[in-house]
């Protein structure tokens, strides 16, 4: 298991490194989002996939939760720094990409944009099982290696992408979607993470604390921050989990109706020598296009 100051090491931009690994963060991060902007401007998920391997905001977001796991303020307050820099970074990057597009970049004609424009609770679900894999792979040796499949698991950068894109086509709902995504990802991520670390802490005899160094925090100070913070991090998720709901319902209802109407319509299309061609649905109305 990796001790805290290799934990340390990892995920915080604090030390001799630090200006180093902030000059690093910010390059791939205007990289990522170049790169995830024009996947999404070309509807190319291959491109898309690249970017969240080049994408580097996990780390401030596993910052945040191993700070505060062990109490330091001062790498939590920084991380979040990152985390909140890093998205405002990525939203005007996709903003600027999207001035040199002429056609709109929306859901109507982008797969890859719908795609994260209306999250539901299985892209909770994701960020959840992400969170963990990510901070068992922050405290053991062992696991590390299943890092960039966590970068790939995870959406971060696209969704602010997205966002830059659609708030430039003129489309703020959907922007305002893409922004849910991400913040479902990262609040999941750090719930998921702080609980998976805070499990680690207890169960390792505080190793967790007798290895930070002086000022971090001390024994008895992490263990109350981490309950609030846990709290914290679930009412967060409880909040999130309303409009993400209330779009699966509606998800629901439209697959159930298309369902439907796809039952009644293909026995007649094919007793009359038609096609479907599309079939779509709000929920409570769907509309059928046959050819013939």
């Amino acid at each position: 298991m990796n001790s805290v100051a290799e934990m340390r090491q990892a995920v915080f931009f604090d030390g001799p490194e630090g200006g180093r690994k902030a000059s690093r963060f910010w390059l791939l991060l205007g990289l990522s989002a170049v790169i995830a902007a024009a996947g999404l401007v070309g509807d190319s998920a291959a491109t898309v996939i690249g970017a969240m391997i080049v994408a580097p905001l996990m780390t401030p977001i596993l910052g945040t939760v191993l700070a505060t796991v062990i109490g330091d303020r001062r790498n939590l307050v920084r991380s979040w720094a990152f985390v909140l820099g890093g998205a405002s970074a990525a939203i005007a990057v996709g903003y600027l990409v999207g001035l040199l597009v002429a056609a709109p970049v929306v859901a109507s004609t982008d797969g890859e944009i719908a795609s994260r424009v209306s999250p539901d609770l299985i892209a909770m679900l994701a960020a959840l099982a992400t969170g963990a894999v990510g901070a068992i792979a922050l405290v053991r040796r062992d696991v590390s290696d299943t890092l960039p499949g966590v970068a790939i698991a995870i959406s971060l950068v696209p969704p602010l992408a997205t966002v830059g894109l659609t708030l430039e086509s003129g489309a703020p709902g959907e922007a305002l979607g893409a922004l849910l995504l991400f913040a479902t990802n990262v609040a999941a991520i750090i719930a998921t993470g702080v609980i998976v670390l805070a499990g680690y802490r207890i169960a390792g005899a505080g190793q967790l604390v007798e290895r930070v160094r002086p000022g971090a925090g001390t024994a008895d100070g992490p263990k109350h921050s981490n309950g609030r913070a846990i709290a914290v991090t679930l009412v967060t998720l409880a909040l999130i989990a309303v409009p993400l709901t209330a779009t699966s319902v509606r998800f629901t209802q439209q697959e159930l109706l298309q369902y439907a109407v796809r039952q009644a319509a293909e026995p007649w299309a094919e007793a009359n020598d038609l096609v479907i061609e599309r079939l779509d649905s709000d929920g409570e109305r769907a509309r059928l296009q046959v050819s013939g």
